[in-house]
């Protein structure tokens, strides 16, 4: 049965210092949830609607680490199948299918992928490629997704592989290989929908909070836009804050690993219909994608590259992995990319679990770890599966801790402007908002009063009535909220100097 939020999911300025305050003045709690990431906020959402009191706490912003800067793909786990890790490979197909079916059908769309094949690809390659995507295919039936959602992969002439990837090279080109697989419009928005789909079931979410200490008697937290100390006592904490989770609990052994992406005009590849696809120089397990973007950008990525020391909050891009990705599409492109054609880039870090051999060989696994002073910890994993990681995690919490829940509900809970894609042809909004907000698409268009400026975009087609309906409904509070994270202007240096005066002025006017 599907559960609906009760309360309202509208996220701003005066809701945090309401849950702040709340906080202050009733300080004990069921679950309190450390980290506002993908996980961190599936498992807010878990525990609400499971009737826990709950509060998310997050240090700067939700989706402000890793869960930004994925590839966007809701993968279906043919990596895991190829390696033998069966159950992580059926888990994937079957939240994949879940993101696009129920939770988040609004923001997930079924982006064909293809891989070239030339005269100079080895036969045994281009026949194991192949057989890959069949078994992608078993993967997605034992799913249960339905052909309509997902077709089944298809061989590709020469004329056809050229009409989905116009840039492709030409020379020698024998056809391609086409399969599917699911596409997230933005990671960040998936995250700020999971947190306002818990504030409806009750859960206070604040960010510019951080967990000072955790210990058994309690966790003293930080207010960062005050400075003040907020010491709070839940029977339950999840620590969900990613390759950071050791601060909390030492304990826990990770090996971050570094996904690189480059962000590049979607002209400079002849604007691709779909994602090319491109084996790693002499292997058949590792792809560089160039994946086409909503907004006539498209991201090549990704690295796979270990990180030494202290892991940043804010990774950067070195210039290895712009000559490594540029190089590795290059194989297959008829119009060699440049450092010119490159306009901005990203790179996130995988919270992988400890172990010996290369970042591209270690499991993507999650695992669920408890501390000594009873705090859970959820670290590992992919962003398709943090709804399975965040439940784990909640059960692990309700077990240990006692708690008296309720059974998980989020496999039938659909996220704020989800519904079926009938329903969602049937919005009298622009494709582009309905792509982004789903049924709420209407309600940023009434955003705009009648200011008629505000509908008219500022940057990537963005508009001032989305930045306004950031700022009242989804909890941003700065520039930098709405620019990199609400939206991704940011990441084009020029088009987060467009777009500033309009986000400023959305804040100033938050009324």
């Amino acid at each position: 049965m599907t559960v609906r939020p009760t309360q309202s999911t509208s996220l701003n300025a005066a809701r945090r210092s309401a849950d702040l305050a709340r906080l202050e003045e009733c300080p004990e709690i069921d679950v309190l949830v450390v980290g506002g990431g993908v996980t961190g906020a599936g498992a807010a959402l878990d525990a609400a609607s499971r009737g826990l009191s709950t509060v998310l706490v997050e240090r700067y912003d939700l989706a402000f680490g890793t869960s930004r800067w994925s590839s966007k793909l809701v993968h279906g786990g043919l990596r895991y199948l190829a390696r033998g890790q069966f159950g992580i490979a059926y888990e994937s197909a079957r939240e994949r299918d879940l993101l696009m079916t129920v939770t988040a059908p609004h923001l997930v769309r079924t982006l064909p992928m293809v891989i070239p094949v030339h005269r100079d690809t080895p036969a045994a390659h281009a026949l194991l490629m192949w057989a890959g995507t069949g078994m992608g295919d078993v993967l997605r039936r034992a799913a249960g997704t339905r052909s309509a959602v997902l077709p089944p992969p298809r061989l590709l002439t020469p004329a056809q592989t050229r009409r989905l990837l116009p840039g492709v090279a030409e020379d020698g080109l024998r056809g391609g290989l086409l399969s599917f697989d699911g596409q997230l419009v933005d990671d960040a928005r998936l995250v700020v929908a999971l947190a306002r789909t818990a504030a409806g079931h009750g859960a206070g979410v604040i960010t510019r909070c951080s967990a000072q200490s955790v210990t058994a008697d309690g966790v003293l937290l930080r207010d960062e836009r005050t400075g003040r100390l907020v010491p709070v006592r839940p029977r339950a904490v999840v620590n969900a804050t990613g390759v950071h989770a050791g601060e909390l609990d030492p304990d826990v052994r990770l090996r971050p690993s570094r996904g690189s992406h480059l962000v590049v005009d979607s002209a400079a590849l002849g604007d691709p219909r779909a994602a090319l696809t491109v084996p790693v120089d002499g292997g058949t397990s590792r792809f560089v994608f160039a994946l086409p973007q909503a907004d006539g950008r498209v991201y090549v990525g990704l690295t796979d590259e270990p990180v030494e020391g202290e892991p940043p909050h804010v990774p950067t891009v070195p210039e290895d992995d712009v000559d490594f990705l540029l190089a590795q599409v290059n194989r297959a492109l008829r119009t060699r990319l440049g450092r010119d054609d490159v306009r901005g880039s990203f790179a996130g870090l995988r919270p992988l679990l400890q172990a010996d051999g290369n970042s591209a060989d270690l499991s993507r696994e999650h695992a669920v770890t408890v501390s000594a002073h009873g705090t859970v910890t959820v670290v590992g994993g992919k962003l398709t599966t943090y709804r399975a990681m965040a439940e784990e995690a909640v059960d692990t919490a309700v077990r240990e801790r006692r708690l008296n829940a309720g059974p998980c509900r989020t496999r039938d809970l659909p996220l704020v402007g989800a519904a079926d894609r009938a329903e969602l042809a049937d919005l009298a909004a622009p494709r582009r908002l309905v792509a982004r907000y789903g049924t709420e698409a209407p309600a940023v268009l009434a955003g705009a009063g009648a200011d008629p400026a505000l509908l008219e975009p500022v940057a990537c087609g963005v508009t001032g009535a989305e930045l306004r309906f950031g700022v009242r409904h989804e909890g941003a509070l700065d520039v930098d909220d709405l620019l990199e994270r609400r939206t991704r202007v940011a990441l084009v240096d020029s088009d987060r100097e467009s777009a500033r005066s309009a986000a400023e002025a959305a804040l100033a006017d938050a009324g």
